[in-house]
């Protein structure tokens, strides 16, 4: 009987913010990797993902949002997204059904590679009409030769197994790259400071969440088994500091809750978390306080 040969590749995520790209990745993995909010450009950096079957090895690659940046963040985020794009064997489009086509999803059809299969997801069909589906599909097929189009939802995890068998097929026959019980190859404290951001994105008002990066100081484990964990949430206004701490404290206190129940149930140990909020004036625009927080274009073809 003739063994089934494993194949293994690189398939990138790309896609406008909010289109469900972190969601789509936390579904297939079954384990939550990238944060996820209701605001756009959560995601700031690349992640992967490693989803691994008897058969294949599915390395995923999540990407910013690419939108129009009004800082050199904003910037860095839309390299990162198109340094992704190079050398993959596959790239999932996904689109947010709900939201009309234009000039943002023209942009990045323009940029689509014509020699590496691109696969449109359109997103959130738990939510659509069939005739929304249809005119959609009739619609994107006009405009960029897709290899595939499926419909999908990254939150219901409709469809999500049908567009697993049918990307194996694309994939080249390889290693397994990483180990079988390995999801990701973020640092734990990447992880958690991702979940700290996660949480501020959750409980601050617009005015906030984007001018907000998360450093953490010091993880270590204690006698009793706990972990102690402590980290500094940097924002660019004194009144953003102001926000962030809230009246007696309330604010920090409600995110610093949020985060260690979110970090128990990530990482599957006991935490007690310790958090500050500091102001790092335009932070943002600052190649040197960029490049301490991980934003660095130099590491953007690792």
């Amino acid at each position: 009987m003739t063994k089934t040969p494993f194949r293994s590749g690189f398939i990138t995520i790309i896609g406008r913010p909010n289109a469900g790209k972190s969601t789509l990745m936390n579904t297939i993995l079954e384990q939550k990797i990238a944060i996820v909010s209701d605001k756009p450009q959560t995601t700031q950096n690349k992640i992967r993902g490693f989803y691994t079957t008897d058969s294949a090895q599915l390395i995923f690659i999540d990407t910013p949002g690419i939108h129009k940046p009004k800082h050199k963040l904003g910037e860095f985020m839309n390299e990162a997204a198109k340094s992704a794009v190079s050398g993959v064997d596959v790239i999932f489009y996904i689109v947010d059904g709900h939201e009309p086509y234009g000039k943002g999803e023209a942009f990045i059809i323009s940029s689509l590679p014509k020699d590496v299969p691109v696969f449109l997801l359109l997103n959130k069909i738990d939510l659509m009409q069939k005739e929304d589906l249809f005119r959609l599909t009739a619609e994107y097929s006009e405009r960029f030769p897709f290899a595939e189009i499926v419909p999908v939802s990254a939150l219901k995890r409709d469809n999500v197994d049908r567009l697993l068998e049918t990307v194996v097929s694309y994939l080249p026959e390889g290693p397994c790259y990483y180990p079988e019980d390995m999801v990701t190859d973020q640092p734990e404290r990447a992880i958690m400071a991702e979940i700290v951001r996660e949480k501020v994105l959750e409980s601050t008002s617009d005015e906030i969440p984007h001018a907000v990066a998360v450093e953490m100081l010091e993880v270590r484990e204690r006698p009793d088994g706990t972990v102690y964990a402590s980290a500094v949430i940097y924002t660019e206004r004194e009144s953003q500091k102001g926000i962030l701490i809230g009246k007696h404290g309330a604010m920090l206190k409600k995110i610093g809750r949020a985060a260690r129940i979110e970090m128990e149930r990530t990482l599957g140990s006991k935490f007690y978390l310790e958090l500050w909020v500091k102001v790092k004036k335009d932070w943002r625009n600052k190649e040197i306080y960029l490049r301490n927080f991980g934003f660095d274009k130099k590491t953007l073809d690792e």
